[in-house]
């Protein structure tokens, strides 16, 4: 429930427990570390080209397949999250990423780093759906928003990350013939460490427990949570919550995919506008999250984020002056990719304590599938004579008003109290 009476915002961030804050470090530094891993791909799409002599498209199926693959992770881990709790699923996720993306270094073929790049991909979406209700089961209603923003922004910071590995261990090793990229792979073993930790010092959900509690009090024998998903009560639910995705999720590949690529292509170097563009979603995911929290809602603030990334789209893609374009990437950061601070808090909130693992993890994951296709998408459109700034401009601008209109199709979530009996 809601109150129109709360203390000042500082006050009650002191006021969180250590349980909470230890579950949103967890999640946070996991989801972080789901970002680097994936996201250093991407710097080193060249170099597995040259040793394993294929071409451009066979490159970028090593990220479509991750991707696909996350879907896998998520319902999976999202089942185990809502039968076995929260805390498993999220360490066996985090060892299983961490395990894949330190054995894509030792590839020997491109074949063997496909498959190795799709276990991967099941780790990854892995986290994120035992992770974000871990966290948000621990913190109350009125912050909710703030630590969905903040969670989130951990993959901004995570490809922040790549990037200085990138700039500062790579040149270390790439002399030495493909030892370059093989180091960047494998020192995603390094999230594994966090286990030992989390198993340690981090509680369970106490919304999850509760409902275990009242569920062997009970005696009742229930469904697995999956075919809860597409009872009459909530098909609606996740068809809704899996479109709204889908939008949110072509309009993050069609800004970031090629954006290196249009920098390149204008003599540009791409790395301060990366960094530039993800610093802006690091701020703006809480920022959002936090608007959230208020008078906006839910739905207003992802409205409001849209549109205004949408409104800097000629900013980003079509201008080449250097500030213009500087101050595309931010505004295009804090608006356009900061929307997905709002992300965890709102699946979060529309599923049911029973399905609140699997429901938010198909929902999310299946939107990173069909997502997918965007790169590909904007490829076809060059393909057809379109220009690369143009094609980028059409698809996030489509995207943009689309995730302005589904949000709209389901209820306002803001306040909502997770009841452990349902």
């Amino acid at each position: 429930m809601t109150t129109n009476h709360q203390p000042p915002a500082t006050n009650r961030y002191r006021a969180l427990t250590g349980d909470q804050k230890r579950a949103f470090i967890a999640t946070f530094l996991g989801w972080m570390f789901d970002g680097f891993d994936f996201t250093v791909l991407t710097f080193i799409l060249i170099d597995i080209q040259r040793t394993f002599a294929v071409d451009a498209v066979l490159a970028g199926a090593l990220g479509t397949v991750t991707l696909v693959m996350r879907l896998i992770g998520g319902v999976v881990s999202g089942a185990m999250a809502d039968k076995w709790g929260r805390k498993l699923p999220l360490m066996l996720s985090i060892v299983w990423l961490s395990i894949f993306a330190f054995l894509s270094g030792f590839s020997t073929s491109y074949t063997m780093l496909f498959a190795l790049r799709a276990l991967f991909g099941i780790g990854m979406g892995g986290v994120w759906a035992a992770g974000m209700p871990l966290t948000l089961e621990h913190w109350p209603a009125d912050l909710r928003g703030a630590a969905s923003g903040l969670l989130q922004g951990g993959f901004a910071w995570g490809f922040i990350l790549a990037a200085f590995a990138f700039r500062y261990i790579y040149p270390i090793f790439s002399g030495a013939g493909d030892l370059g990229w093989r180091v960047m792979f494998s020192v995603g073993i390094a999230p594994a460490l966090l286990v030992p930790w989390i198993a340690a010092r981090v509680r369970e959900s106490p919304v999850w427990l509760e409902r275990q509690r009242l569920v062997a009090a009970s005696g009742r024998v229930e469904r697995p949570p999956i075919v809860r998903l597409f009872q009459r009560d909530l098909i609606g639910t996740t068809l809704q919550c899996a479109a709204l995705m889908t939008a949110f999720m072509f309009s993050y590949y069609s800004i970031t995919f090629w954006y290196a690529t249009l920098l390149r292509s204008r003599g540009i170097e791409p790395l301060a506008y990366l960094v530039t563009l993800n610093l802006g979603q690091a701020l703006g995911n809480p920022a959002w999250g936090w608007i959230s929290d208020r008078r906006l809602g839910r739905r207003g603030a992802v409205t409001l984020a849209a549109v205004l990334g949408v409104a800097a789209v000629p900013l980003f893609t079509l201008a080449t002056g250097h500030t213009v374009m500087w101050l595309g990437a931010v505004v295009m950061g804090v608006c356009g990719i900061g929307i997905w601070g709002m992300a965890p808090t709102y699946l979060t909130e529309r599923f049911p304590t029973i399905v609140r693992g699997v429901g938010p993890g198909l929902a999310y994951h299946t939107g990173a599938a069909i997502g997918s296709v965007t790169p590909t998408f904007i490829g076809m459109l060059q393909q057809r004579g379109m220009p690369l700034g143009t094609a980028m401009a059409s698809v996030i601008a489509a995207a943009g008003l689309t995730v302005a209109t589904v949000i709209w199709f389901g209820p306002e979530t803001r306040g909502t109290r997770f009841d452990p009996e349902h």
